[in-house]
């Protein structure tokens, strides 16, 4: 399994329902949620220095790009295993998402799969190795940007999103120009704190002791 070459920077049920090179305003405006990923804090592992994990995350009108190339560097553990790229892609508060949107290729150079896990946060390569992905899906061969549809129900309320990109179809590199998701966003709310306490305690808000006459003594030593 080689490494990641990207344009942009490179980067369960084996789906392949997918369409192609969205135009309309739906696709474009409405439920793209460029603006509610957190790209500041998006992560890249085995990426090349001048490569951000960001980069192939870009606006819906510069989804056709490829003016930009980047090659990750190749990572062999153990000798003949060749590990691929993973991007954490957080939001800035909750979604449920749609629909996974790539550009990738040309032929070999197109990665085979890619494994998607909601919220799983600080996943490693030996992480995704053990764990199961929230949903996998087959990659097609072309330089149009793919739709690819997950199932909703398993991505309801999404907090991240790790992209887990394990082989190519052929070649020693994978090219990846523009990673886009579609959904809904929903502000992330967070429940208050609320601590009841007693400041200081008020003889006048307890009952007597009866036969004390409210008068209170200390053993004495």
């Amino acid at each position: 399994m080689p490494h990641i070459h990207d344009d942009h920077c490179g980067h369960e049920s084996h789906e392949h329902d997918h369409d192609h090179d969205h135009d309309s305003s739906s696709t474009g405006a409405q439920d793209n949620l460029y603006t509610h990923i957190d790209r500041d804090n998006v992560v890249a592992l085995n990426a090349n220095d001048d490569c951000k994990g960001s980069d192939a995350i870009k606006p819906w009108h510069e989804r056709t790009s490829e003016d930009k190339v980047s090659i990750n560097p190749l990572l062999i553990l153990p000798p003949s295993h060749f590990f691929f790229q993973i991007i954490r892609i957080p939001f800035t508060g909750s979604v449920k998402l749609r629909s996974l949107l790539l550009k990738t290729g040309p032929t070999d150079l197109t990665p085979s799969k890619v494994a998607l896990f909601a919220n799983e946060d600080n996943l490693d390569f030996q992480d995704v190795a053990d764990k199961k992905p929230t949903q996998e899906l087959d990659i097609a061969q072309g330089r149009d940007v793919g739709e690819y549809a997950v199932k909703t129900a398993k991505f309801p309320n999404v907090s991240s999103l790790t992209l887990f990109f394990p082989s190519s179809q052929g070649a020693e590199t994978v090219r990846i120009y523009y990673i886009g998701l579609l959904g809904t966003w929903t502000e992330r709310k967070s429940n208050p704190v609320i601590t009841v306490y007693e400041a200081q305690a008020n003889l006048a808000d307890h009952q007597k002791i009866q036969g004390t006459d409210g008068n209170l003594s200390t053993p004495q030593s």
